[in-house]
């Protein structure tokens, strides 16, 4: 163990957090009867069209793979492509209603519970909570 490292109930749960956030797409997806690399698909495309390449980028895979990716999400009408507005011989894909419900409407209940869950803090719990978890993610992201 790294020095000064003592178990502690916060140390535990947010090894918890971590532990079901890592679990929660993989089950996400096999609800939605999708592969995790289709809902993580959804989920950027979500923010915004995307370009094949910079989906593919996104999703950490090859341009083929991605393509793979987005043809099944069109054949489940989960997706669309479309020439780019600007630069029509670039194509662009974008979600669908069907697709934005899809993930929504499994995702719902964790965001309401985790909406009433910050609204229960006052400003000053919340200010806590803030500075603990961005700690935490400093230090998770000085192992990468």
């Amino acid at each position: 163990m790294a020095p000064g490292y003592q178990r502690s109930s916060t140390l535990a749960a947010l090894q918890e957090l971590t532990d079901i956030a890592t679990l929660l797409p993989h089950e996400i997806a096999r609800q939605a009867g999708l592969s995790t690399s289709e809902l993580h698909a959804l989920r950027h495309l979500m923010r915004a069209p995307m370009g094949p390449v910079d989906l593919a980028r996104a999703l950490g895979v090859t341009s083929a793979a991605s393509s793979g990716i987005v043809d099944r999400l069109v054949a489940r009408g989960h997706v669309e492509r479309r020439a780019h507005a600007a630069d029509g011989r670039r194509t662009e894909v974008l979600i669908t209603d069907s697709g934005r419900l899809e993930v929504l409407r499994r995702m719902a209940p964790m965001f309401a519970g985790l909406a009433a869950l910050d609204n229960a803090l006052d400003d000053r719990e919340r200010e806590v909570v803030e500075r603990y978890l961005r700690g935490a993610t400093a230090a998770m992201r000085s192992a990468m």
